[in-house]
């Protein structure tokens, strides 16, 4: 069965999204970046800037498909991410949603919580996203996106989640996810699935993060995908060293979940607002948090810790257009 899937420039076949990174940032700024003096955003710079990253992974590595998993309340412009397909020649998916309320804008839907009706203002807003465009653009979302905070997820952040399960069982969309301190992805996939959605048409992300296998066993065995996409970073923010994190994989591949495993980096081209700076000891375990370190470092480690190459290949290529595949 072929299915299409909305990219900012329209639809294509799944078939044809070729080597995919599943989770990343053309741009991503926390809210409340629009503040900044020193480093404002500028739309040419920007853009140049962009088409120069997707153009070297696509030279360099095949790169043919984004999914950009910023969210509406993080800086997402989608007229912006067409731009930079239209530039590179590379498919971008674009995303619906909002962060997990710890470092995402809850203000205005707390707001409605109380003075309005939340749960359903956020699946109009979600919908109209998926089937009519973002604002006045026309441009369609792809995915929508939805995170949970670490080890709960909050009245708030359910809403999200009602609202994308609803949205998924009516039109097929997908949900990707973000997971905090690699918690609650388990109780991610058994509630949008209660709500709704099919298994298949979901991807827990961020599992890099999670340190016990029986959680990770947990969340494949309700028939979701699973995103180690947070490749790259080593001891930043708490992340485990990647070579935990590549046996993982391959125990998990060797567990049967081989065509379940979806890998990305999660990493940012243009971080919206001032200067980011951090510590020497940052920019050492970011040293590798780019665009093309699965490609050219992850995948042959795979294959040297046992893995076929097609069972890696399969990670950056057959498994995210399977996700896309079916009704």
């Amino acid at each position: 069965m072929r299915t299409y899937v909305q990219t900012v420039t329209g639809s294509v076949r799944a078939d044809e999204l070729g080597r995919c990174l599943s989770h990343q940032h053309v741009l991503f700024g926390y809210p409340g970046w629009e503040g900044a003096v020193l480093a404002p955003f500028r739309w040419e710079e920007a853009l140049e800037q962009a088409a120069a990253v997707l153009n070297d992974a696509k030279q360099r590595c095949g790169l043919q498909t984004v999914i950009d998993a910023t969210p509406a309340d993080c800086g997402r412009k989608v007229d912006f991410l067409k731009a930079v397909s239209e530039r590179t020649g590379i498919h971008i998916v674009a995303s619906s949603g909002y962060y997990y309320e710890g470092e995402g804008a809850p203000a205005y839907f707390k707001f409605r919580m109380a003075y309005g009706n939340a749960e359903e203002e956020i699946y109009q807003m979600m919908r109209r996203e998926v089937t009519e465009g973002v604002g006045d653009t026309g441009i369609r979302t792809g995915v929508i996106k939805v995170g949970t905070s670490a080890g709960k997820i909050t009245e708030y952040e359910d809403l999200f989640l009602r609202g994308a399960a609803r949205v998924s069982a009516e039109t097929g969309v997908r949900i990707i996810t973000h997971t905090q301190a690699g918690t609650m992805g388990s109780e991610q996939a058994r509630r949008l699935i209660s709500y709704g959605a099919k298994p298949e048409h979901i991807m827990i992300g961020h599992l890099n993060n999670c340190t016990d296998m029986d959680e990770l066993l947990k969340i494949f065995e309700q028939g979701v995908y699973g995103g180690f996409d947070r490749l790259g970073i080593q001891g930043f923010t708490g992340a485990l060293p990647e070579s935990r994190r590549l046996a993982e994989i391959v125990g998990l591949a060797g567990s049967g979940y081989a065509d379940k495993l979806i890998l990305s980096h999660d990493s940012i081209i243009r971080m919206l607002g001032d200067p980011w700076i951090y510590s020497e000891q940052d920019a050492k375990d970011l040293a590798h948090w780019n665009w093309t370190h699965v490609f050219e470092d992850v995948l042959p480690r795979l294959q040297e810790m046992g893995l076929r190459p097609e069972q890696a290949e399969a990670m950056v290529t057959d498994n995210p257009q399977r996700l896309f595949v079916g009704e």
